[in-house]
C-alpha cells in the first residue's frame, strides 16, 4: 500500500503517546468540541461531528465524555475555545511532515512547533509546499487477533474500503475520506476496537532514510510532535531503511 510507513507500527510498539488511553480521550474530545463549535451539536446535521463521535466510540470513549465535549463546543458549558490548524514541515533528509493541531491558543502552539523543528534540524514550510505530497485518506488500524483476514476484507470492502494490509500483526484499512463513516460503522457493528481511526493525510510516496543520524533526528521530531498535548495527528513520508538501528 503506497504511503504506509513502518514507522506507524514502530511508534506504537515503542509505547508512543497515542497508545495511552487518557491521551486518546483528550485528543478525541478536542476534535468533538471543535466540530460542535463549527457545525452545531446535532451529529445528524454536522458530518464532522458525526465522524468525531464515531472515532470516540471506536476507542471506547465513555458516553458522558462525548456528551460533555459536544456541550462545551456548543457553548452549553463554560470552558476554553479550541481551533484547529495545520502545520506543513520539513525534517532533515527532506522528509515531509503534516501536523494537525487542536489548540486553545495558536499563538502559544506555533512557537512550540517551530521550536521542536529547530531543535532537530527541521523547518516550517509555507502552506501548500508539503501538502502537495499527501492526500486525504481514511486510515483505520486494528490488531489482527480480533478477526480473520477474509472476514475483515468482506466486512470493510462492502463498506467502501479500498485496501486491507496485514503487517506486524495489525490490519491497516484504507479508503476515501467519504467512506470513513461506513467503514467505522461496520467495525463498530462487530465490536472491533481500533488502534487508530481517522481521516488524515497519507504520503503519496514514502522516502526511505538509510542514514542513522538523519533517521534519529526525524524520529525525534515525530516523537516530540506526537507527545505534544495540542497535536491531534502527525503524518510523514518517512520510511525507516532496512537494517537501520533505532
Amino acid at each position: 500500500m503506497s504511503g504506509h510507513s513502518k514507522w506507524a507500527t514502530i511508534k506504537r510498539k515503542k509505547g508512543a503517546i497515542d497508545s495511552k488511553r487518557g491521551a486518546i480521550f483528550t485528543r478525541v474530545g478536542k476534535e468533538i468540541t471543535v466540530a460542535a463549535r463549527m457545525g452545531g451539536s446535532d451529529p445528524e446535521g454536522n458530518p464532522r461531528l458525526r465522524l468525531a463521535v464515531l472515532k470516540a466510540k471506536s476507542v471506547n470513549m465513555p458516553k458522558d465524555n462525548i456528551e460533555r465535549a459536544i456541550k462545551k463546543g456548543a457553548g452549553e458549558l463554560e470552558g476554553v475555545t479550541y481551533e484547529d490548524c495545520l502545520f506543513e514541515c520539513y525534517a532533515p533528509g527532506g522528509i515531509a511532515i503534516m501536523v494537525s493541531v487542536v489548540t486553545d491558543k495558536k499563538s502559544r502552539t506555533t512557537p512550540e512547533i517551530k521550536s521542536i523543528l529547530s531543535k532537530f534540524g527541521g523547518t516550517l514550510s509555507n502552506p501548500g509546499a508539503v501538502s502537495r505530497l499527501f492526500e486525504k485518506k481514511s486510515i483505520i488500524v486494528l490488531t489482527a487477533n480480533q478477526i480473520k483476514e477474509d472476514d475483515l476484507v468482506d466486512l470493510v470492502v462492502d463498506a467502501g474500503a479500498d485496501d486491507v494490509l496485514l503487517e506486524e500483526e495489525e490490519f491497516t484499512i484504507t479508503g476515501s475520506p467519504e467512506a470513513y463513516e461506513k467503514i467505522q460503522e461496520a467495525l463498530n457493528s462487530k465490536n472491533l476496537l481500533t488502534l487508530e481511526s481517522e481521516v488524515k493525510y497519507q504520503a503519496s510516496v514514502t522516502v526511505e532514510v538509510t542514514d542513522p543520524v538523519i533517521a534519529e533526528k526525524v524520529m525525534k521530531i515525530l516523537d516530540a510532535f506526537e507527545s505534544h498535548d495540542d497535536v491531534s495527528s502527525v503524518t510523514s513520508n518517512f520510511e525507516l531503511g532496512e537494517g537501520v538501528a533505532i
